[in-house]
Order: C-alpha cells, then sequence, then structure tokens
C-alpha cells in the first residue's frame, strides 16, 4: 500500500486530517534553500575545535598548550583549569532518572558522576575531550590540536561489562567505589522462579544486542554568539530539545536562563543522539562570552564516532516457562548494560526500558527483569531510535521464536496463542506498563496474508531439497511512546485579522514533517486553508517552554495540545458570534471555516470575519472577553501510547558464503489515528532501513585496550540505498484513548521491528544446519562461521 502525496491546495480543510498531503518541508529541503547550522555564517565568526583522548582509560600528567597557543590564528586554548579559573560551573548535566524523561519514566536510583566540561585529572573513554582550541579558521584549528602535548599514564581498560562488575578491576570513578552504575528489577521474581520450577518446558536463551552508533546525516554543530550590549548569549545548533539546551547552558556556564536563547535551523537527524548538548555545544557558549566573537564548532565526524552517544548494547541470559500446548507462562531475565565512562542523560532509563516493555505484545503472568549498568571504557550509553524498545522487542521476538523451535510449534500460532486479546485493553503488564488498546491478531493476519505464509511453508521444504535455503521471520512488537505524565507540551494557535493562522510549539522539527502535521491538524479544527497557517517550532525567544521532540511525542503531545487549542478558539468564537447575531451561544455551528445559526446557514460569519471583530472591534465583544483570538492550553498525557504491528522478512541464506539476500519485507502498523498516512509510510521506511542496518551491518567494536576499532564510516557499515528492498507497507487503525487525536506516534516502529524479523528469518532459512542463534551483526563471516561450527 503506497500512497500518493497530495497538493493540499486540492483538498478542502474538512479532509486534511488522514490526507497524503505533500509535506510543505520538502521544497525548502530539496531546493538548496535549507539552512543547517553550518550554513550559519558571521562576521568575526571563528572556530572551536576539541582535542580527544587517544586512551579509553588514563590519568592525565599533565597538558601542555604552549606552542599551540603561540600559532597565528589561534584566539584561546583551553583545558579544565582555565575552565575552573572563570565563573563557570563547568559540569555537564548527568543522569538524574527521577526526572523523568520522553524516553523514559524509570527510577533505577542511580546515581551518576560529575561530568567535566574538559577531562579533569582522568579519562574514561577514548575521545572523551581533553583540551581545546578557538582559532580564525578551522585548519588553524587541526593544527593546533595536534600541537598539544598531553602526557599520560596509561590504566587497564575495562569494556565487558561482566567484567566490569567483577571483583579486583580497576575502579572507573575512585568516588564510586565500585563500576556498578544502577541496579534495577521490575516484575515479580518469585512468581517467575515459581513457574519456572512446576513448568512443562523451560527454554533458555542467550545472546548479546550489538552496541550501535548513531549516524545522522548532519554531526553535531553549534555557532554561539554573545551579545554584550544586552548580556545575551544566542546558540544556533542542531538538537531535538532546545528549551532543555537552555537550561543546560545556563547551569554548565552559570548564565540565567532569561538571558540565553537557542534556536535550532534545519536539523539533519536527530534519532534521539541530539537530546542533550555535548561539550562541543556548551564550550561554544563559553568560548562566545570570553572572546565577544561568533564561535562555531563542527564535530568531525570521527569525532562524533568516538564522543557522541552509542546505542542498544545488552548482554541478556533469560529462561522461559512454558506448557506443552504452546501457553508462555512466565520468564526471568536477566541483562548486563556497558553504560560508558559517564553516566549521561537518560542513561540508566533507557537500558531499563528492556524490562518494562519485555512483555511485548504478550499475555505472560510471571515476569521478572534485572537490569544492570556498568561503568565501562567506552562511549557513553544513551537513546537513539527507539531507546530501549528495540531491545525488549529484540528480546521477546527471539524468546518466542526459540521457545516455537524448541517446542516444534509452528511461531505463527505460538504468537497468536499468547496475544492479549482486544476485550482485555486496558491492560496491565506485570513490568511497568498499562497498554492502551491493541488489535494484534489484525496486523498478524494481514502480514501472513500479504506474504501468503502457508504456501511460502510448502515451498520452503521443496527448496530445501533443491539445496535453496530460505526462511521467512516474524516480529510482533508493540512499543511505548508519546510521553509520561508530567512531560507535556504547549500549543499556541493565533488568528490574525488576516485571516493568517500563527501556530507555536515546544517540541522542535528534526526532518520529520512536523509543520505538515501540525498544519493538517490546526487547518482541519479551524475550516482555514493549508497555506494560511504558520507554524514556529523550538526557538526559546518565541516560545516560553517546551520538551522537545523524543520517543515520538510531537503527534500524541504536541499535536493535542494544538488542536485542544484550536478547539478553545472555535469556542470563544462561537461566543462572538452569538453576541453578533443575538443568539443564543447554544445554537451557533461552526463547520467549514464559518459560524452560523443552527437551523439558519445563510446568517454566517467566517472565522476570518470573527478574527476581525475580536482584534479591530473590541468594544462589540461580549463582556469580559479579551481582544483577539488566540488559545494555548498545554497537554499532559495520562499514560504512553502503545503502537503495535507485525513485520516480516523473507531471506534467502547461501550456506557457502553466508551471504543473504534480503527478498521481501512486509510490515503491518498500527498507530493509531494517521494524521498523514504519507509522513507515518516514509518514517516507517526510515526506521526499517536503520534496523537493518543494525541487524547485518553496524556494530561499534572496542579492542581491550579501549580503542574503537571501527571509527569511520571506513570501518562501520550503514545500509545503502542498494541494501534495502522494496518496503511494502500497511496499516490497521486502533485509536489510543490517552489523547484527543486518538494518534500512537510512529517515528521508532521500524527501527524496533526490523532487527528480530531478519534475525529470525535468517535463523528459520539455516534451520537444517541446526544453528539456534547468531548475534547480530549477521555478517556473511558470522553465518558462515555458524553454519561450519554446527557442521563439524
Amino acid at each position: 500500500m503506497t500512497f500518493e502525496t497530495i497538493d493540499a491546495r486540492n483538498i478542502p480543510p474538512s479532509e486534511l486530517i488522514g490526507s497524503a498531503i505533500q509535506r510543505r518541508e520538502d521544497p525548502h529541503l530539496l531546493t538548496g534553500e535549507s539552512e543547517y547550522t553550518d550554513d550559519i555564517q558571521y562576521d568575526g565568526e571563528v572556530h572551536l575545535g576539541l582535542l580527544g583522548s587517544r586512551y579509553g582509560h588514563a590519568r592525565i600528567e599533565s597538558i601542555t598548550t604552549t606552542d599551540a597557543a603561540m600559532m597565528d590564528g589561534v584566539l584561546g586554548v583551553y583545558t579544565w583549569k582555565d575552565i575552573q579559573k572563570s565563573d563557570a560551573p563547568g559540569y555537564m548535566r548527568v543522569d538524574n532518572p527521577t526526572e523523568g524523561s520522553a524516553e523514559s519514566d524509570t527510577d533505577t536510583g542511580a546515581v551518576a558522576p560529575e561530568h567535566p566540561l574538559l577531562a579533569d585529572t582522568k579519562v574514561t573513554y577514548q575521545g572523551q575531550p581533553v583540551a581545546a582550541v578557538v582559532a580564525e579558521d578551522r585548519y588553524t584549528v587541526r593544527d593546533a590540536l595536534e600541537s598539544i602535548a598531553v602526557d599520560y599514564e596509561r590504566l587497564d581498560a575495562i569494556i565487558d561489562p561482566r567484567d566490569a562488575l567483577s571483583e579486583d578491576v580497576p575502579q572507573i570513578h575512585e568516588t564510586n567505589g565500585e563500576n556498578l552504575a544502577f541496579e534495577w528489577e521490575t516484575g515479580d521474581e518469585d512468581a517467575a522462579e515459581a513457574t519456572l520450577a512446576t513448568a512443562d518446558n523451560v527454554v533458555t536463551v542467550d545472546f548479546e544486542i550489538n552496541r550501535v552508533i548513531p549516524t545522522a546525516m548532519e554531526p553535531r554543530t553549534a555557532v554561539a554568539q554573545y551579545h554584550s550590549s544586552d548580556d545575551e548569549l544566542a546558540v544556533e545548533l542542531s538538537t531535538q530539545n532546545p528549551h532543555q539546551v537552555r537550561a543546560d547552558l545556563s547551569a554548565t556556564l552559570g548564565t540565567p536562563e532569561k538571558q540565553i536563547r537557542v534556536r535550532p535551523p534545519d536539523v539533519g537527524g536527530g534519532f534521539g543522539a541530539k537530546l542533550f548538548p555535548y561539550t562541543g555545544h556548551l564550550l561554544a557558549g563559553w568560548c562566545a562570552r570570553r572572546l565577544e566573537r561568533p564561535v562555531k564548532w563542527v564535530a568531525p565526524r570521527t569525532e562524533d564516532f568516538q564522543s557522541m552517544i552509542h546505542s542498544r548494547h545488552h548482554i541478556v541470559h533469560a529462561q522461559a516457562a512454558v506448557d506443552d500446548d504452546g501457553t508462555i507462562r512466565g520468564f526471568q531475565a536477566d541483562t548486563t548494560v556497558p553504560v560508558g565512562g559517564f553516566l549521561v542523560p537518560n542513561g540508566s532509563g533507557v537500558p531499563t526500558n528492556l524490562g518494562v516493555m519485555a512483555n511485548g505484545q504478550y499475555d505472560i503472568p510471571a515476569a521478572y527483569v534485572q537490569t544492570r549498568g556498568a561503568f565501562t571504557n567506552t562511549a557513553p550509553l544513551s537513546a537513539y531510535r527507539g531507546a530501549g524498545r528495540p531491545e525488549a522487542t529484540y528480546f521477546i521476538e527471539r524468546l518466542v521464536e526459540t521457545v516455537a523451535r524448541k517446542i516444534d510449534v509452528d511461531p505463527a500460532d505460538l504468537r497468536r496463542k499468547n496475544f492479549i486479546p482486544p476485550e482485555a485493553f486496558p491492560f496491565e503488564t506485570g513490568l511497568g506498563r498499562t497498554y492502551d488498546s491493541g488489535e494484534y491478531d489484525e496486523t498478524l493476519t494481514t502480514a501472513l496474508g500479504t506474504v501468503d505464509y502457508e504456501t511460502f511453508r510448502e515451498r520452503q521444504q521443496r527448496d530445501r531439497e533443491e539445496g535453496r535455503y530460505r526462511g521467512i521471520g516474524l516480529s510482533c512488537y508493540v512499543e511505548a511512546c508519546g510521553a509520561a505524565p508530567g512531560l507535556h507540551e504547549s500549543g499556541a494557535v493565533h488568528v490574525e485579522p488576516s485571516g493568517r493562522v500563527v501556530v507555536k510549539t515546544g517540541t522542535a522539527e528534526i526532518g520529520t514533517g512536523h509543520r505538515t502535521g501540525y498544519t493538517q491538524i490546526v487547518a482541519d479544527e479551524l475550516g482555514v486553508l493549508f497555506n494560511d497557517v504558520e507554524i514556529i517550532e523550538g526557538d526559546t525567544a518565541e516560545i516560553a517552554e517546551g520538551n522537545g521532540t523524543a520517543g515520538s511525542r510531537a503527534m500524541p503531545v504536541g499535536g493535542s495540545a494544538l488542536k485542544q487549542s484550536a478547539e478553545e478558539i472555535v469556542e470563544k468564537g462561537r461566543e462572538i458570534v452569538a453576541n453578533q447575531l443575538e443568539a443564543s451561544k447554544a445554537d451557533i455551528e461552526f463547520a467549514d471555516g464559518e459560524f452560523f445559526i443552527s437551523g439558519i446557514p445563510t446568517r454566517t460569519l467566517t472565522i476570518q470575519e470573527v478574527a476581525e471583530i475580536a482584534h479591530d472591534e473590541s468594544g462589540t465583544l461580549p463582556d469580559g472577553m479579551d481582544p483577539g483570538l488566540a488559545a494555548t492550553t498545554d497537554f499532559d498525557p495520562p499514560n504512553y501510547t502503545f503502537p503495535f504491528g507485525t513485520h516480516v522478512a523473507v531471506v534467502e541464506v547461501d550456506p557457502d558464503s553466508g551471504e543473504i539476500d534480503l527478498e521481501r519485507y512486509v510490515a503491518v502498523d498500527d498507530v493509531g489515528t494517521q494524521i498523514n498516512p504519507k509522513i507515518i509510510e516514509g518514517q516507517i521506511h526510515g526506521g526499517v532501513a536503520q534496523g537493518i542496518g543494525q541487524a547485518l551491518y553496524e556494530e561499534a567494536i572496542y579492542d581491550d585496550n579501549g580503542n574503537l576499532l571501527t571509527g569511520s564510516m571506513q570501518d562501520y557499515a550503514i545500509p545503502k540505498a542498494e541494501h534495502l528492498p522494496d518496503i511494502e507497507w500497511y496499516s490497521t487503525v486502533t485509536p489510543s484513548p490517552y489523547n484527543p487525536l486518538g494518534v500512537k506516534g510512529v517515528g521508532e516502529a521500524g527501527a524496533i521491528a526490523a532487527p528480530p524479523a531478519i534475525v529470525n528469518a535468517v535463523i528459520d532459512a539455516i534451520e537444517p544446519f541446526d544453528v539456534d542463534t547468531i548475534d547480530m551483526p549477521l555478517t556473511p563471516e558470522t553465518i558462515w562461521t555458524a553454519i561450519q561450527r554446527e557442521c563439524e
């Protein structure tokens, strides 16, 4: 199912919701008129560069900056001592799980060590910023960085989190006393153990989820200006959460928030990795105030690989209790996570999302998950598209697939048998989540019918007799997105006398089509033309507060706030029209942008006419009514929303080479009400591409000394267009009761569902070789080695 895009000029406002409107962002982006942070140029602009640690674990004996400081064009060379001498606190925000975020509301009790802007006496991961240079141009910056001499005392590095938690190992943070960052559990351990003790079958799985590196089109970047005349710091940067960046700049630099403006220009991808500012973002502001010149920082790609967050890595051991008839009664899982050299924001919440979402789509009454986070000499771990939900889905879908194989039950039948039934919603799992709504069997049935599952199984046997090894893999996912209660969003709608509608929201556009979706919502509600709506998003000078873009929260939370604001405007309009037409407000109806008396459709006032009255004829308004036609609301969601779906991968594997041919990929998703199905389809395609990358190509690898071996695009493989199949997309619609739009969010679904679908397909294909499991990425070498090992 592919939607043809529609020109918004050819559709009435009442039909906007649910229509595949052409994204209004695209002409700007495709004609070269886009403005990314590095496109911004200011008179007198200078450049900032960072020197990262060459070692994964070391004490800093000394830093000599004399040669760098004497270079022509160098304006400043800075270390932690320089920051300490200034009036700035100098520490970055660390994980505070009690605050909650769009990615997690889990209170893990973690206590995070202080995280200085530049390393003080020790480095804990390769690439950790140690010193900084500001110079007139980027070439001088690079030369100056190379001339800084750092004397290190190398320390033993710890890469494996299991080693980090063993006895008699070096402590990465002496103040911590041990390398345990947090230990957290959810579910009922006693119930899980009792179920395992009495089960007909106990199925064990062990696997490792590969560490991946976010690789957005645009690396981390910022440009900061200090205006001494009004003591204002203005920072433009590639970010998902400008209001949080403003708060972080304030805390790190010791500057009141009211004196800081943060504005994101066009953002070339965020994917969770740009939710919080890094050293370069914050230090650009510090340097701009110090030098009183615009300071720009653009991270080289290799610097992004080393010092931006990584994600996904889990080492899992689990057991499932299963009846002979295929009923899964319970499971118990232990997972160990390397949180990196520091516990950054979301550093404990994201790993524990595996625990709270490990039930998946299944009614499993006795479940228990223990998660331990260990400090390691690796880049910090945090949110990346899906933020723990891909790990949870991989866990449960690999577990279910293994159970099906062990008890010789068709994997589709096993899933159906254990699905939460539609009548059980809202459904409270034993792991801390209450699902809103679901028709799980419907997406599975649609997916199986699309690939003609029964026929494939028949052909699969014939293919094997002919020496062809084809497999089919299922992934039935459910995720939590939107936001937890307390993470509200504001939405302001203002109808001007001209009829132009100005909309402001605290989310941030990161390439996902917010402006199109928001316009559809507001234009539909007010009955105005699509092109009469202007969206202003993310600028802290325009919007008082906001919680940014993460966890697919834009439409469920930001869109809901805008719908409520538009509804308030309509209600105010009813009062104005009732007063103008000398009628009861209860008799005033509104449709297609016009107010009229019920039963007398010829006596009308358009919303534009009402706006003009509200602005220019305030003396005629009802007593006590403020002039203007505007409304601002906050929407605070009562719960997350829970999108779901079934993805199916069909592969062929050559056992002689380990090569995989990804023949077909079918996605059936239910994301609630669809504001714009074309944007949803695009989000699914992009997410699936990232999921395929994790399944087949991507892995961040460190050696035993803490050196990142996959530190560039030459060593870290991401999928190209030629590696991707045509993605066949279908959908069902089960509205969420938790917001007025009924939407559920879609941005992460593809990345969540794809990895287990592909791995399950490959394991299915090579089932005759008795290969039970293979860890991602499924490279040809990995598959060939697994087959050869079983054949020996």
